[in-house]
């Protein structure tokens, strides 16, 4: 008798402390929305400017009122659902503090096709398959969903970038039930010689994502050759086989004291080589600091042997985004630069300079917008090139970068 009242006293402990569990977590999730909605309205620009205040209080009611019912990414999945429609790229829910599993593969939309473009070494013939379902689930619908969700979405051109990026995250495609697990998921795939065929694949931590070995389908020009000694590996020129020109690749920004000598050795360079055109290549230029930018446009205006008429192109793409493209469009105005590529991901009208809080509970990073910046008189979905060129699978698959191709033929 005494050891079934000592068995009742421990289920009934185990299950209050269940209970009290459910009920912290709970009230730890309400006392983020609410963090989530004071902190946006304290500090962002203009909360308001696409939702109005009711339906967002709204959409947090219908929220809170199913935390018990949802788990932690269901969640997460409705609040990035939420912050999308406030309507401005620099406004989001990062998943950067948060212990995400990734299938081991790196994915991009290529002439409307999702093409794998990093696979495990070990599953190298997979190189460049097209995905053609998850867990059974059409690649269609899969792609409507993550649009959904997706953050740092200003466009169309950024939305897909964005929907590369988070369809490896095995927490996410299972809370929007797209997998059976968050742990493993089965890919259905078509090869480049267009066979079928799945792969099943587990998603692993960030640790072991960093720890693998990898095979990656990159395109490159083999008139453009990276210096082995370039000061740094998102910030470097080099010639241009055969042409009179300096190519420029700008993936990212280093502090200002490190632009000014890095301009500076990038104008003897193109004075002492009586270089006549630039390409200025932010297609991989995700942002950081303009003004950065703007000492190196700065420097490239000293510069007398360049053809200030028709010889200065930048390229772009759905991936320049923030002060990517916002040196995109002020290359434009500044450097008399066509642009070539796709439309930029990010406005060059709109809400930009992104500050930051953090959910006291569940660590979620929350972005803001805290300017308007006005690059253009008019509105557009991107900085929209002169000349519209857009990456073909028939070059992508031989490793060939069509559209620094196509420019380059166009130099003297």
């Amino acid at each position: 008798m005494n050891q079934m009242k000592s068995k009742l006293v421990i289920a009934l402990i185990l299950i209050s402390n269940v209970v009290l569990a459910q009920g912290s977590r709970t009230e730890q999730w309400k006392s983020d929305l609410t963090s989530y909605h004071q902190s946006l309205e304290q500090n962002h620009i203009d909360l308001y400017h696409q939702i109005d205040r009711a339906e967002l209080e709204k959409e947090l009611d219908t929220i809170h009122d199913a935390i018990e019912h949802l788990s932690d990414w269901a969640i997460a999945a409705r609040l990035m659902k939420l912050t999308r429609r406030i309507g401005d790229g620099h406004t989001a829910v990062s998943l950067a503090n948060w212990d995400t599993h990734s299938f081991p593969i790196g994915v991009e939309k290529v002439s409307n096709q999702w093409r794998l473009v990093k696979v495990p070494t070990d599953q190298s013939k997979m190189l460049g398959a097209s995905i053609e379902t998850i867990d059974g689930v059409k690649i269609s619908d899969i792609e409507q969903k993550l649009s959904h969700v997706a953050q740092y979405v200003e466009n169309y051109y950024s939305e897909v970038v964005r929907i590369g990026s988070y369809m490896p995250i095995g927490e996410l495609l299972h809370a929007l039930s797209i997998t059976k697990s968050p742990k493993k998921a089965v890919f259905g795939l078509r090869t480049i010689e267009g066979k079928e065929l799945s792969l099943t694949l587990p998603a692993i931590s960030k640790t072991q994502l960093e720890q693998g070995k990898y095979k990656y389908l990159n395109v490159t020009s083999e008139a453009v050759v990276k210096p082995q000694d370039a000061d740094f590996e998102y910030l470097w020129f080099a010639p241009i086989k055969d042409k009179n020109a300096t190519y420029i690749r700008f993936d990212s920004y280093p502090r200002f004291e490190e632009m000014v000598p890095f301009a500076e050795k990038l104008f003897m360079y193109i004075t002492q080589n009586q270089s006549e055109q630039l390409v200025i290549d932010l297609r991989h230029n995700g942002g950081g600091d303009l003004y950065i930018g703007l000492v190196l446009a700065n420097a490239l205006n000293l510069v007398d042997t360049v053809n200030w008429k028709n010889g200065v192109y930048v390229l772009t793409s759905g991936v320049t985004f923030s002060a990517g493209a916002s040196n995109a469009a002020l290359f434009r105005q500044l450097l008399n630069a066509t642009i070539v590529g796709t439309p930029t991901g990010s406005n060059p009208t709109g809400y930009q300079d992104m500050g930051e809080f953090v959910l006291p509970n569940s660590k979620l990073r929350i972005t803001y917008s805290k300017r308007l910046f006005r690059l253009q008189e008019t509105s557009t979905n991107g900085v929209v090139p002169d000349i519209l060129a857009k990456p073909e699978w028939s070059a992508y698959a031989k490793g060939v970068d069509n559209v620094l191709e196509e420019v380059i033929n166009k130099l003297n």
